[in-house]
């Protein structure tokens, strides 16, 4: 059990003191921290000046321009209608020039209802085409209104929202508004537990063939049992992982908290932070954790089978596939929670971590599914670890050119001999 703690600490310590760590990790919170700052960001270099967008009208229809311009100053304020009354290539050379942002040529269709065409230099301010789009259409159909000779009140009921409510009638169903967030709030975990699972998974299996490519191995294995060092380098990893997590999230929340008034307002009550169940939380700690656990054991033993640290991705592309195929399905899952192809995957033990989690958090599900879910994990890992234990202490005496199922087989086979 010593020799456990003495790889375990090796492994962090030797992690979190390499300038690929320390580079890593201040920019990805560096990243983070202007994330949660582009609000003010934007606000600084943003100039006073550069708020106004400046549109000229060429109005062919003498009539629609002042209420064209009245529209748009009620969408918004910040663009400057001009009403123009030169060429249109006067106009095309003001706008090449930078005096205006754009320029729009009203005239009247075949019903003798507005159109427009919108001019400017480049077509990537979407803003504010649709600005002046949304403006042409409201004055449309306040011109279509007059024709129709219906009254202010008649157009209003027109364009009233029509009334929609959803009402769960099963037993023991999330509302709508309870969705939305569970469906936020899984969306951000899902991404936590896909990238933080890739990156530490393959930073195992990277360390591995680091030690062994150096020989290291020969000498740890005669005085480490296979398993006590291969769960030594997992769980030294996933110290690390932790940390760099701790330092990420903890850098993000106290940047968010610094730019909202509340916790329980904007992107937190968006994404479903406000309002967080204990057994959500729980949950995704828990499939989080064995998931991890489920992966990096798979890494550790194909790590063990190369003898050069250029061929680490070529071998541990397939669970990388896994992963990605299993975030998928929880993507996909994530609009249609209880399909039927999302019930039978999550107890896929390599698809479970994402897609169980995913079910338990929009769904309410009995007590005995997610139960079972973490059993089945609990399971896997057991074999896994057992069977990986075994590759693992014959892969890592192997050295030479690396062939994935055929190396399992030798690494079987060296650890028999043994």
């Amino acid at each position: 059990m010593n020799n456990f703690w003495v790889v375990l600490s090796h492994t962090y310590l030797s992690k979190i003191k390499t300038k690929q760590f320390i580079i890593s990790t201040l920019i990805t919170l560096a990243l983070i921290l202007v994330m949660a700052n582009i609000t003010n960001i934007i606000d600084f270099f943003q100039s006073d000046e550069d708020v106004k967008e400046t549109v000229a009208v060429l109005d062919e229809t003498n009539e629609l321009s002042d209420t064209f311009k009245v529209t748009i100053g009620a969408i918004n304020e910040d663009i400057e209608i001009i009403s123009s009354t030169v060429s249109e290539d006067e106009l095309k050379k003001d706008v090449l020039e930078g005096e205006l942002d754009a320029y729009v040529l009203l005239q009247y269709d075949g019903n003798n209802l507005p159109k427009a065409t919108y001019y400017s230099e480049t077509l990537s301010n979407s803003s504010l085409s649709q600005n002046i789009e949304m403006a042409l259409q409201q004055l449309k159909m306040s011109l279509a209104a007059n024709q129709l000779q219906l009254t202010p009140d008649q157009l209003t009921l027109l364009n009233d929202p029509v009334e929609f409510e959803q009402v769960a009638i099963g037993d023991n169903v999330k509302s709508e508004e309870e969705l939305n967030q569970a469906r936020g709030l899984v969306y951000v975990l899902l991404f936590v537990i896909y990238f933080s699972v890739i990156m530490y998974a393959t930073m195992i299996a990277t360390e591995v063939a680091t030690e062994k490519s150096s020989r290291v191995m020969e000498i740890l294995i005669s005085s480490v049992h296979p398993v006590a060092q291969m769960f030594a380098k997992i769980f030294g990893v996933a110290l690390v992982g932790l940390t760099q997590l701790v330092i990420w999230l903890g850098g993000g929340y106290i940047a968010l908290r610094q730019n909202m008034d509340e916790m329980t307002g904007g992107f937190f009550s968006f994404f479903g932070f406000g309002n967080t169940s204990i057994s959500t939380i729980v949950y995704a700690v828990v499939f989080f954790l064995l998931g991890f656990l489920l992966y990096a054991t798979m890494a550790a033993f194909l790590g063990s089978l190369v003898s050069r640290i250029e061929d680490v991705n070529q071998v541990i592309q397939p669970m990388i596939w896994l992963i990605v195929i299993g975030f998928m399905l929880a993507m996909t899952g994530l609009g249609t929670p209880d399909a039927t192809y999302v019930t039978i995957s999550s107890y896929i033990p390599v698809f479970t971590p994402m897609i169980m989690f995913m079910r338990v958090g929009l769904l309410e599900l009995p007590i005995w599914e997610p139960v079972l879910g973490i059993a089945v994990l609990i399971l896997t890992i057991i074999v896994l670890a057992i069977f990986g234990a075994r590759v693992y202490k014959g892969g890592v005496l192997m050295y030479g050119n690396s062939s994935a199922l055929k190396d399992i087989k030798k690494a079987l086979q060296l650890t028999k001999n043994k």
